[in-house]
């Protein structure tokens, strides 16, 4: 059927005027209202006000002027249904035939201004999401367009096509408006959860995700990826990040800055973290980051190499040297100062991304796809309290001690499990990661490691199910356990602590991280 009367009624002005000429040049009749009837008469574009469509002027402030049976049934009239024919004639109605809208800015106007909700509901579009969604649901005779990108595949239809949109655009231009209002509704609903302070978990969790960037591919070439954003995101994230230097980001990089990013987050002080395969291989704290480097690389170098590095401070000069030695794929840290991003600039690869401080998570929600679905939970962030940990052995950690397990245990949480972690009081020594046995997870680390375990701390995200990873330990010379306890064989545990004159403190909680 050929195209006769579209209504047009957008913010997003970008290329209207041109979109526009082409509807005027092919007979097609343009509705519009206040702003969007000035702009196209202004540039020369014979318009029908909206008003006179529907015999009823723009109310309250504009809240009430597309809602109106005139232009929904216009729109949403089946046009090969006799009965509908007969009551669009007994009521004078005509019908729409092309709807061009985009919605009042919300995300730009009320999330990135941080406005209160009694001031952001001025810039929820209640007509355009109706006229969209009315619109998509009529594709079989109505062409809905929401986004410039589209004006020209809709004329090119127009001009080849006698004035008519084929059916397959149509389809795929409801697809997308459909997807559309579903985004723009679950940002405000998520905006107002920030707003709120939501912290249970919700019966209807909305996603408004938005893409970024197309990636070049996934975990593996031959899988199709793309970087999403979610506006409402509270807080310091890897999303806002700024890329001033090097190769496009990768799928797998992403990840890793993240778990880098997390931990330098909880840490929450000087630090340099480094990220392989979702798992730290090196974790340091110093006032000096490029000291705090080459401990954090010393732990393990040969799983630091090709790894991403996290760094909760500016990399100077001197980091910046230090980290040019070695074969690393990125740089994640509150700023660059010029020396160092000089130094840096030999490495063209190598990623380099700014993200200004302060590095604080607010995040309270945490989703991963599973088929069919998605598992949603509370964001692990309970740091250790010293005081809620319980001594379970005969001996009494010294303050050195307690200051080593508390750093282990900061950093167990973000290793993959099942995670064992030998550490001092600043530094990571050997990183048992991910593996399906405990006792397994500690003699990878006992393999791992670069430097004698004499004296350390270790961290546990789980209780021991059995005493043979006190006894791996023990071996090994660290000189105490932090671990949550809760296993049916917790006092053989303690035994075995006891046995080797260990301290074990049970924290009660666990940190399984998959």
């Amino acid at each position: 059927m050929k195209i006769k009367r579209a209504l047009i009624s957008v913010s997003d002005k970008m290329g209207l005027l041109t979109f526009a000429e082409v509807l005027k040049n092919s007979g097609i009749e343009i509705i519009s209202t206040g702003g969007t009837a000035k702009f196209l008469q202004e540039g020369g574009i014979p318009v029908t006000l909206l008003s006179s469509v529907t015999n009823f002027p723009e109310i309250l402030d504009g809240r009430v002027k597309t809602l109106h049976p005139r232009i929904f049934g216009g729109i949403l009239a089946v046009r090969n249904e006799h009965r509908h024919i007969t009551q669009m004639n007994e009521h004078h109605l005509e019908a729409i035939d092309l709807v061009v809208v985009n919605l009042y800015p919300f995300e730009k106007n009320a999330v990135q201004q941080n406005l209160s909700i009694a001031d952001s509901v001025e810039w929820i579009d209640i007509g355009g999401p109706s006229l969209i969604r009315a619109a998509a649901k009529n594709h079989a005779f109505v062409t809905v367009v929401i986004n410039p990108e589209d004006y020209p595949r809709v004329a090119e239809e127009l001009q080849q096509e006698n004035g008519t949109t084929s059916l397959e655009l149509r389809v795929r231009l409801a697809h997308k408006a459909f997807q559309f209002t579903s985004y723009y509704d679950a940002t405000i609903a998520n905006y107002f959860s920030g707003k709120l302070g939501q912290s249970e978990i919700p019966r209807y969790f909305p996603v408004n995700l938005k893409q970024l960037t197309p990636l070049r591919y996934g975990e593996n070439p031959h899988q199709k990826a793309a970087l999403y954003q979610s506006v409402t995101t509270l807080g310091a994230a890897l999303t806002k990040a700024e890329k001033i230097q090097g190769k496009e980001l990768s799928y797998n990089n992403l990840l890793d800055f993240d778990a880098a990013f997390q931990l330098c987050c909880a840490l929450d002080r000087s630090c340099a973290v480094i990220i392989k395969h979702n798992n730290p291989c090196g974790v340091a704290l110093d006032v000096s980051i490029a000291d705090a480097f080459r401990r954090a690389r010393a732990a393990d170098p040969v799983a630091a190499f090709g790894g991403v590095v996290g760094i909760n401070g500016i990399v100077d000069e001197a980091t910046a040297k230090t980290v040019s030695e070695a074969f690393i794929e990125g740089i994640l840290a509150h700023d660059f100062a010029p020396e160092a991003l000089r130094i840096l600039s030999a490495k063209t690869s190598m990623r380099l991304l700014k993200l200004p401080a302060p590095w604080k998570i607010e995040d309270h929600f945490e989703f991963k796809k599973i088929t069919g679905g998605a598992l949603i939970q509370e964001r692990d962030h309970i740091p250790f309290n010293r005081n809620a940990g319980k001594v379970v052995t005969k001996r009494e950690p010294t303050e050195a001690e307690w200051e080593a397990m508390e750093f282990a245990w900061a950093v167990a949480q973000y290793v993959k499990s099942n995670a064992i972690v030998f550490t001092t009081a600043k530094e990571t020594v050997a990183v048992g990661a991910g593996q399906m046995s405990r006792v397994d997870s500690v003699r990878i680390a006992r393999l791992k490691t670069q430097s004698s375990l004499q004296g350390t701390a270790v961290g546990s995200d789980a209780f021991f199910p059995f005493r043979d990873g006190v006894d791996e330990i023990a071996t090994a010379g660290a000189a105490c356990i932090i671990q949550p306890g809760g296993s049916i064989r917790d006092q053989e545990v303690i035994d075995a602590a006891n046995e080797h004159n260990l301290v074990m403190v049970f924290t009660g909680i666990r940190h399984f991280r998959h």
